[in-house]
Parts: structure tokens; C-alpha cells; sequence
């Protein structure tokens, strides 16, 4: 997958698709999946926050799948720093800067930008090591101050993640159309992130009990992920109405402006991005019985990482490449498949070198005998 990947790419190059297009594309793809990674410790630490402990026994996952932080923050910087920001963002051509860009020099600015960008990954990579290397010693020696220190570390993680989030949201994806905002805007990026990071969660624990590992995890576990992915697709929907409902209703042309040209060019994906992301899941997670049932959450899954998939791309790529230039093609769609198999490389591998069982934590058992009465 890793190699069909980089076959996209030299595609890109051979082809002549542009600079832009390959850029965008690289950094679509290490923004969803470094996504991916952050909410995977989430999944983690909120429920050690609040100390849950159905989802123990999924909670390996989680783990490793922050393992790819620091790889997708490596890829980002590579193309930020090799010329991709003067392809994404109109703010580096600091020549050609108008009144209005000129007004936002204070923030949006290369130095400024790189310290941020640098703040973010150095948390959430300290952190999520932190309670990475934190859950293992509780796993060894079962001491109920790893407990303690686990939640210490996870609400930092949280907090420090509810800021950061918002903020990078804005930096790489808000202002790439940087004469548009929108102060919905990083919350909406993040119910992308958190339905489609908790639904990977749910793939992978799939894969593992058909491989015949976590066989502890059981219907209960299954059904409990399908209500978080049934109520975020709500919630992102709730999202994705209000910001659209509040500029269309204010029809002020410096906001519409990015609605009205997603809509008159992206019509396609604009429209489906919402059947995909929220009708489809809410009528087929509707009922208890179904989000029990992998045969129905597992391609419920798969369809929100698709779908979400797409919501990024008409986030970037009209901005990052413009309509004409944009497409679907063998270089979208092999580069995603890169990306997908990094992924599972980097997260099969951290899997691996810890047991699946945290047979230690003060919560397994309770897990493990995890049911429900509704």
C-alpha cells in the first residue's frame, strides 16, 4: 500500500498535475491521518479522565495509533519547508498581500507559524509518549500511582488538545482561504476528527478479533463505539448546518463567497459529503440491534473514513489548487492508499510490542465482563 503510494506520487510528477495539486495532496492526507493518531489518544484519555472502564479493553488501540503524531508532523514539515507553503497559502506571497491580509500579517506569518506548529507536535507527541510509557507501567507492575499519573497525564493531553486543535485547524486548513473565517470553524474540523478517529478504533479492533487477537472485546464494546459514531455524525452535522446555516442566513459576500463556490463547483461532493457523513449513518446506526452487529458498523466505519476523507478534500483543494485544476484521480486516490498502509504499518507495529490485555489496569475486569441492560 506504502509503494502504491509513492507511485502516485511519481504519477503526479510524470503527468505534470502540478505542483499544487501534489502538495495539497500530501498535506490533505498527513493532516487526516496525524488526525487520526491525536484522537486515537483521546479515545484514551477521556475515558481515564472520567475513569470509564468498559473500553479498557480497546484501549491498546488508542495507543498505537498516536505512534503516527510525530510521523505525520515529520511529513507535514518536509512539505511545508520544500516549498509547500507557497503553494498552499496565499499569506506567504507576502508581495501580493491586500488590505485584508496585510491586517492579519500579526498572526498569519512564516516565523510565527512555524513556532505553533512546533508548540503543537512537541505536546501532543510528549504527552501521548507520556501516557503511552505510563499505561505500560501500570500494565507491569499494577501500582495504583500509574493510575493516578495516567490521569494526570490524560487531562493535560486533553486540555492541551481542546486548544491546539482549534488552533491548527486554523492554521492549516482555515488559511488556505485565508480571507474567509469562520469561528465554527475549528470545532467543526474537530467532530470530523473525533467520528472518523473513533470509527477507525472500531476497524482496527475488528481486524484484531478476526486475526483472532482481543477476543475479550465483545458485543457490549462493539455496540458502545456504534453509539459514539451514530451521536458525533450527529453532531457533526449539527456543526456543518449551523456554520452553513448562519452565513447563508447573514448572506454578507465575504462570507458566502466559500460556500457559493463549493456549491457551484464541488456541487458533487458538497452535497454527498453530507448524505455520506451524516444521513447514511444515523439511518443505519439508528436502531440498538444495528450497532451491535459488525456486518453493519464495520462498513458504517469504513464509510465515515471515506466521507470524512472528502469533507477535508473540498476543505483544501479548491483554496489549495482552485476548481479547475482539482480532480479525483489516480494521484487522490493512490497517495490516500499510502498514507492508509503507513498507517497500519505504524500502528500494527506499536500493537505488537505491548499484550493487547491490560490485564493489570484497575478497570479490566470490568471491561472484560463489560454489559449492558439497554
Amino acid at each position: 500500500m506504502v509503494a502504491i503510494g509513492l507511485l502516485a506520487l511519481a504519477y503526479g510528477f510524470i503527468a505534470g498535475l502540478g505542483g499544487d495539486r501534489i502538495v495539497a495532496n500530501l498535506h490533505l492526507n498527513s493532516f487526516y491521518f496525524t488526525s487520526l493518531g491525536l484522537i486515537g489518544m483521546f479515545f484514551v484519555a477521556v475515558h481515564a479522565i472520567s475513569e470509564s472502564g468498559w473500553q479498557v479493553s480497546m484501549q491498546r488501540v488508542g495507543e498505537a495509533m498516536s505512534l503516527f503524531i510525530p510521523i505525520g508532523g515529520i511529513i507535514m514539515l518536509l512539505v511545508f519547508v520544500f516549498g509547500g507553503m507557497h503553494h498552499l497559502f496565499e499569506w506567504t506571497h507576502t508581495e501580493h498581500l491586500d488590505e485584508i491580509l496585510l491586517g492579519k500579517v500579526a498572526y498569519l506569518n512564516q516565523p510565527f507559524f512555524y513556532v505553533r506548529f512546533a508548540v503543537f507536535f512537541a505536546g501532543w507527541t510528549v504527552l501521548a509518549w507520556m501516557i503511552r510509557k505510563t499505561s505500560r507501567e501500570l500494565d507491569i507492575n499494577g501500582d495504583i500511582k500509574y493510575f493516578n499519573k495516567l490521569r494526570k497525564y490524560s487531562a493535560f493531553y486533553v486540555v492541551f488538545l481542546a486548544v491546539s486543535s482549534v488552533v491548527s485547524s486554523w492554521d492549516w486548513l482555515m488559511s488556505i482561504d485565508a480571507h474567509w473565517f469562520s469561528t465554527l470553524y475549528g470545532w467543526y474540523v474537530f467532530s470530523s476528527m473525533l467520528v472518523t478517529g473513533f470509527s477507525v478504533i472500531v476497524i482496527f479492533t475488528y481486524i484484531l478479533k478476526r486475526m483472532g487477537y482481543m477476543q475479550h472485546v465483545n458485543d457490549e464494546h462493539i455496540h458502545d463505539m456504534g453509539k459514539y459514531m451514530f451521536a458525533l455524525s450527529i453532531f457533526w452535522a449539527y456543526l456543518w448546518f449551523s456554520q452553513y446555516m448562519l452565513i447563508w442566513y447573514a448572506n454578507i459576500p465575504e462570507e458566502t463567497i466559500y460556500f457559493y463556490e463549493r456549491i457551484k463547483h464541488f456541487d458533487t461532493i458538497f452535497y454527498w459529503n453530507l448524505i455520506v457523513n451524516f444521513a447514511i449513518p444515523f439511518l443505519l446506526l439508528m436502531t440498538r440491534n444495528s450497532k451491535r452487529v459488525s456486518s453493519v458498523v464495520i462498513p458504517v466505519a469504513v464509510i465515515i473514513f471515506i466521507g470524512h476523507w472528502m469533507d477535508l478534500y473540498q476543505l483544501i483543494m479548491p483554496g489549495a489548487v482552485g476548481y479547475e485544476a482539482a480532480g479525483i484521480g489516480f494521484l487522490e486516490i493512490g497517495v490516500t492508499i499510502g498514507f492508509t498502509g503507513l498507517f497500519m504499518l505504524v500502528t500494527f507495529f506499536g500493537l505488537s510490542k505491548v499484550p493487547l490485555v491490560p490485564k493489570n489496569h484497575p478497570f479490566y475486569e470490568e471491561s472484560l465482563h463489560y454489559h449492558t441492560n439497554y
